[in-house]
């Protein structure tokens, strides 16, 4: 397989090119994508920004949560993707026990990571983080938060449920997002909230890239599992969220190829017809 060269004609995503735009009311279209074959078709079809996400331990290992995933396995599945020179955006997932200790450990890993080809890095949660995303900002790593449902404490949230329907748990995640804003995060993953609330740090944070999953259509971007989107989770006998469309079953009733159902979905969210606001849930 040859590698991947970007045409001239398509400039390099940027974070300054996905500020311009947002702020002209474009939305950005994300995916997960773990290996170089994938890397290739996502970029061909136009996504603009490939996340290395933790799930990789759930949909690449078969593990039943992305606790288990190490640095290490992080870093190879982001030089993966990397050595396709994806015009795509390219963000990776700081794993479980990579970055909570110190934020020292945190620019440990995140220099790995940066190292093995990642452009921005994502670590779940606010409070006692908010001091860990400022000392790598101050240190030129670009990062992105992630509030709501987070995966790596889903034992501490008792499980896939959505998060923020209370006005108490609403106001704390709204100052989680306008702390890590202040403190430079210049992106922020908002996992199975109220599409309200997800509308609001939007609304309230304009330089914040909010990035909905299972949030409704309110943000400024959206992201799937890319083998959720292409119905793949479903295939192999697993659960696809009910927020979730198969982008492979088209309209009229045929199967997509998969560059086509991606290309779908890209097309989909920049018009805003996904997702749904009135589903939300696993």
């Amino acid at each position: 397989m040859s590698s991947h060269t970007p045409e001239p004609t398509q400039p390099r995503v940027s974070l300054h090119r996905l500020r311009e735009q947002a702020a002209r009311g474009e939305k950005i279209a994300m995916l997960t994508c773990y290996d170089a074959t994938f890397a290739q078709v996502l970029d061909a079809a136009a996504v603009d920004v490939l996340l290395v996400g933790d799930s990789l331990g759930n949909v690449m290992q078969g593990q039943v949560s992305t606790l288990p995933v190490t640095l290490e396995q992080m870093a190879y599945h982001t030089a993966c993707v990397a050595r396709t020179q994806p015009r795509a955006w390219l963000m990776t997932d700081l794993p479980y026990g990579s970055y909570e200790a110190s934020p020292e450990q945190a620019l440990a890993s995140a220099v790995t990571l940066m190292r093995a080809g990642a452009q921005m890095v994502k670590l779940e949660g606010g409070g006692p983080l908010v001091d860990t995303v400022r000392f790598l900002v101050d240190r030129g790593i670009p990062v992105c938060g992630h509030l709501g449902l987070t995966p790596q404490r889903v034992h501490a949230l008792g499980g896939f449920r959505v998060q923020g329907r209370d006005a108490k748990a609403a106001a704390h995640l709204r100052t989680d997002a306008a702390n890590l804003a202040a403190a430079g995060a210049a992106m922020m993953v908002l996992e199975l909230v109220p599409s309200e609330l997800a509308r609001d740090v939007t609304r309230d944070h304009p330089d914040l890239l909010t990035i909905g999953i299972g949030a409704g259509a309110g943000t400024a971007g959206q992201v799937l599992v890319l083998q959720d989107m292409l119905g793949l989770t479903a295939v192999a006998g697993g659960k696809r969220p009910r927020f979730v469309r198969d982008f492979t079953q088209g309209r009229d009733g045929t199967t997509l190829p998969v560059r086509e159902a991606v290309a779908t979905y890209v097309a989909d969210v920049k018009a805003g017809t996904f997702p749904d606001e009135s589903v939300h849930g696993y």
